[in-house]
């Protein structure tokens, strides 16, 4: 009895200190973790939208590139999420209400895709309201994580975010192949009513977080409120006017405002190239699988390179590499015995990991630039201004687009799209100076879901 007792015990602390990374796995912490791992299983409508929007709503690429623009304006509003949260309490809590409101807004905003939503106008507010959703419990489960990892080692704090961050990446990888396979054998909307389970997992976890109602003396702790409030926002304005913070906050949105090919190809691989859901699936699984190649490589190899290099050679090597799309557009790979779908898997591949070793140092720099005092505040304010480029990029695609003639059926132009989202990217590098000079990147906490969960493929 004694030896089983002891084997139960060493299981267990094999279990906290490798599964959960030294944390004892309190129901608070699962709870935690259910939030970021919903986030990421959220993706498993992310084609499903796309097809709703090309096939049965009728949609231009034009069109939906505009729409998933729009749709990310609740990522650009998360400072303000932040603010109510922590000074207007539902019934005396800040945060287990708001979780379990943005769980019920993400069922209900899912269910309408299922059910009564027939226009474009009607799926933008309903996917916008998801977006609202999942930006809403994404800022108050950041707040959570701030709050526990608040005089912990640096270590004890990087290793809280990481867990957040790999709970969020297994519901992608769970999810990214369904998402494509799921298409063959049932509808969009079909898929949409499964989807509108997930969000209510969050307002169930809401009720494991460990949470003090505030006061009753209304006089006394209202007033503190609004003075927290008052003092986090002046705080917060010095910190934003400062020449190292705003400099570095404006070469991020400009990074991030390049415009974006992605509509007008997810077009070409479904009507010109073919391409099936389940394939697509694939492609999601393969380049999920590569976002997390492309943190181990930062983190094991680049995580020392001083912001500016790192920044400087990924963005050249990302524009030169998206250049061979070009291939893939034109055909030129037939030619050579590329298969279509090789070609693209491989590309995507390679694009991804890319992609994700940039933006693995932006998420560092954001977290440095931070003062103490409005840490959460400052990031979910520099999130807000990468969003906003996101925003803007989607927008400058679609008007793009628009001007090339680029629909559904004619790709003939989508060449010089290509040619000019690449070489746009490049921009940036003019304001490379911006950034801070040679500086060591070590470990610093970050969040890991800082980007709308709702992209076009």
């Amino acid at each position: 009895m004694l030896v089983s007792s002891s084997a139960l015990s060493k299981v267990k602390n094999s279990v906290r200190e490798k599964v959960f990374l030294g944390y004892e796995p309190t129901p608070e912490l699962l709870g935690i973790l259910t939030v970021y791992f919903v986030q990421g299983i959220l993706g498993l409508a992310r084609l499903a939208v796309s097809f709703f929007l090309k096939d049965e709503l009728l949609l231009t690429p034009v069109q939906v590139a505009a729409l998933f623009g729009v749709v990310s304006l609740p990522w650009i509003l998360k400072p303000l999420f932040g603010f109510l949260s922590d000074g207007l309490p539902i019934f005396g809590y800040r945060r287990r209400p708001y979780l379990i409101l943005s769980g019920i807004l993400g069922a209900i905003s899912w269910i309408s895709l299922a059910t009564i939503v027939h226009t474009a106008i009607g799926a933008a507010i309903a996917i916008a309201l998801s977006s609202l959703s999942v930006a809403v419990s994404d800022v108050i489960v950041d707040s959570l994580v701030v709050q526990r990892v608040r005089g912990e080692s640096q270590a004890q704090a990087g290793s809280l975010q990481s867990l957040c961050w790999v709970a969020s990446a297994l519901g992608g990888l769970i999810t990214a192949y369904l998402s494509g396979i799921l298409l063959e054998y049932f509808t969009t909307r079909t898929i949409f009513w499964i989807t509108a389970s997930f969000p209510l997992l969050v307002s169930v976890a809401a009720w494991l977080i460990a949470e003090s109602p505030v006061s009753k003396d209304a006089s006394i702790d209202d007033d503190s409120d609004f003075v927290s409030v008052r003092h986090q926002l002046q705080e917060l304005r010095a910190a934003v006017s400062q020449k190292a913070i705003w400099l570095p906050a404006a070469f991020i949105f400009l990074w991030q405002a390049t415009p974006t090919s992605e509509s007008a190809f997810f077009f070409f691989a479904t009507n010109e190239l073919h391409f099936e859901p389940e394939f697509l699936g694939r492609v999601h699984l393969v380049t999920s699988i590569a976002l997390l190649v492309g943190v181990w490589i930062f983190q094991r190899f680049l995580k020392t390179v001083p912001f500016r290099i790192i920044f400087a050679w990924t963005i050249a090597l990302s524009a030169v590499l998206g250049m061979t799309m070009l291939v893939l557009v034109t055909h030129t790979n037939r030619a050579l015995g590329i298969d279509d779908h090789w070609f693209s898997l491989g590309d995507s591949i390679i694009l991804t990991v890319m992609g994700r070793i940039a933006y693995m140092p932006f998420l560092v720099l954001a977290a440095r630039l931070c003062p103490p005092g409005v840490e959460a505040t400052l990031f979910a304010l520099l999130m807000s201004v990468s969003n906003l480029g996101g925003l803007i990029s989607h927008q400058f695609g679609a008007v793009l687009m628009y001007w090339l003639g680029i629909t559904e059926t004619n790709f003939n132009s989508l060449w010089v799209l290509v040619i000019i989202s690449n070489l746009t990217r490049l921009l940036p590098l003019l304001f490379i100076n911006w950034l801070p000079a040679a500086d060591s990147q070590t470990e610093t906490p970050t969040t890991p879901t800082s980007q709308p969960a709702l992209t076009p493929p």
